[in-house]
């Protein structure tokens, strides 16, 4: 990966970092002045909110980590297993908050039951997501098992030269 990538990802991730940031302190602010608008329960959304930011926050750490592993030349060991699992973890805590999102939500729809459904199919496309990142991190182990496999050979040749 070269020096320019890794640069514009970590820029692209320090960007949204602060983006969500600044989401959770409005939504801590609105919810220390209590200012409540329109119909829907803004308390639960607010609280929901943040804890979906975390979610994002979390994922953003974990690939700035495997970012770093890549530019090391360690990203094919053991160790990138553990960010791999927690953004796994991160996307489907992400995609539960939004069906609680949804769930909030629907009883404001029921005039257009198609806007709940739609939020609900957002839902399973992030759920989707989990699941192609769980076949990326399948990638990963694969990709491992060959990395420690050529070590032994390489190291059997070695004995032998």
């Amino acid at each position: 990966m070269g020096n320019l990538t890794v640069r514009a990802l970590r820029a692209v991730l320090a960007v949204v970092l602060a983006g969500t940031v600044f989401v959770q302190a409005s939504m801590v602010w609105a919810l220390a002045t209590g200012e409540q608008e329109g119909t829907l329960p803004l308390t639960p959304l607010r609280v929901i909110t943040i804890l979906g930011m975390v979610a994002a926050q979390v994922v953003l750490v974990c690939v700035w980590r495997l970012v770093t592993m890549v530019r090391r030349g360690t990203v094919f060991s053991h160790a990138a297993f553990r960010y791999v699992d927690v953004v796994i973890g991160a996307i489907v805590t992400a995609a539960l908050a939004w069906f609680a999102v949804t769930l909030v939500n629907a009883p404001g729809q029921r005039d257009d039951p198609g806007v709940t459904l739609i939020m609900g199919g957002v839902g399973a496309a992030i759920l989707g997501v989990a699941l192609i990142v769980l076949v990326l991190r399948m990638l990963l182990a694969q990709a491992v098992a060959r990395d420690v496999e050529a070590a032994r050979m390489q190291a059997e040749l070695d004995e032998v030269i």
